[in-house]
């Protein structure tokens, strides 16, 4: 507590209240700061030890080129001014169980919701950001709250063979799930550059971390090889205080013979999206996030928005276009309903990209057709090995063990 001097008796007795009341203020205002650091240090993740790279300083992980995702203090000035619009729990009705498996030259999407999708290709069962927990948030009882559940039940997954996680943030990396997953469904988990710590640390093994344009082989289809390839996304990374862009985040694309499923994770809009067309020609899917994209001033250089995405899918030719990362939880102040309203007023601006697009329910799944012959990817390898060593435009072009 506050010391103050003796109080003279015509002081009044509002006046000694009031002392008490900020006497006890800044004494509770002390301690909320020691458990705010204490718990912010606590919840901080691992941290990436590695030589410089190009999107490496040798300290933080960078975007290239690089940007500025704002910081403490334009999380704090958003926080303190924003005025999010009011979200409403919507009614469960759980999509069809999907099939245990697709055949070669084959490719289905399952639309969970937020960042969770199901691709099933060429035989092989992928789960990205997977994501079933009730809050976006290191504790049960507090945080970004779930509004609509996930689409499907964990129990009605098929077999699951890799989970695919794009970075750390809650709504992206949730222990709870993948600790379930790790139990139930045995898959591997790639994870970018410095993330494998947290995910033994749980309890989880077969766990493998990956740089942008690295690529592993993760199965064979008929004799001939499915690859996961890390691409760049421009976003950041931290789970508390001091952890601050300390692991790599990500995108993926899966390539098969089906063909290439990409996927965004969390991403703005950049020059990354022409590269991953040029090296592995047009997705025959693209799943791309279209929400937490306002206030624009604060998210415009991390989260795409519709018109963006819609920019995005035009950019990578992409057969057909999958939007994610919207109406599960209140990130931003998008409204609930909001990106998909955006969504369609952009499309209608560009009927082209319309046929494209396909707006999936939570827990809908769908087979994709596949990419006319002409604007069908010759089949190249285009990892780069390591550490970002071709950034965009440059040329070497070999594969990673």
């Amino acid at each position: 507590m506050a010391a103050y001097p003796p109080y003279p008796e015509q002081v009044s007795f509002f006046r000694r209240v009031v002392d008490a009341l900020v006497s006890l203020v800044l004494s509770l205002g002390a301690l909320a700061a020691i458990v705010v650091v204490v718990g912010g240090y606590a919840l901080s993740g691992p941290k990436h030890h590695g030589p410089k790279g190009g999107n490496f300083d040798g300290h933080r992980f960078v975007n290239v080129p690089e940007t500025d995702h704002g910081g403490w203090w334009a999380l704090g000035k958003w926080l303190a001014t924003r005025k999010p619009p009011q979200w409403q729990k919507r009614e469960v009705v759980f999509g069809p169980k999907p099939p245990a498996r697709v055949g070669k030259g084959e490719l289905r999407v399952t639309f969970v919701n937020h960042a969770t999708v199901l691709i099933q290709q060429d035989g092989l069962n992928i789960l990205t950001d997977p994501t079933w927990s009730d809050r976006a948030s290191p504790v049960s009882w507090a945080g970004p709250q779930r509004f609509h559940s996930p689409g499907i039940t964990k129990e009605d997954l098929p077999p699951i063979d890799v989970v695919a996680i794009s970075h750390n943030h809650y709504d992206h990396l949730d222990l709870p799930t993948l600790k379930w997953l790790h139990a139930a469904r045995k898959p591997t988990f790639y994870v970018g550059l410095g993330n494998r710590p947290l995910l033994t640390e749980a309890g989880i093994t077969q766990v493998k971390e990956m740089d942008w344009w690295q690529s592993v082989e993760i199965g064979q289809s008929g004799g001939e090889p499915v690859e996961l390839i890390g691409v760049p996304a421009r976003h950041f990374s931290g789970r508390g205080l001091f952890d601050r862009d300390r692991t790599l985040w990500l995108g993926f694309v899966v390539r098969g013979p089906a063909g290439s499923t990409y996927f965004a994770g969390d991403t703005g809009f950049g020059t990354h999206f022409a590269e991953i067309k040029r090296r592995f020609g047009s997705p025959r899917l693209a799943l791309l996030p279209i929400g937490a994209s306002l206030p624009a001033w604060f998210m415009k250089e991390v989260h795409l928005n519709p018109a963006e995405a819609v920019d995005a899918h035009e950019v990578l030719g992409a057969g057909m276009s999958v939007p994610l990362h919207y109406g599960t939880f209140p990130l931003g102040d998008d409204g609930q309903d909001q990106p998909l309203r955006g969504l369609e007023e952009t499309l209608a601006k560009k009927p082209a990209s319309g046929p494209g697009w396909s707006v999936l329910k939570f827990g809908e799944g769908r087979m994709v057709p596949a990419l006319p012959a002409a604007e069908k990817p010759a089949r190249t390898t285009a990892a780069v090995d390591g550490k970002l060593a071709a950034q965009p435009g440059a040329t070497p072009e070999t594969k990673a063990p």
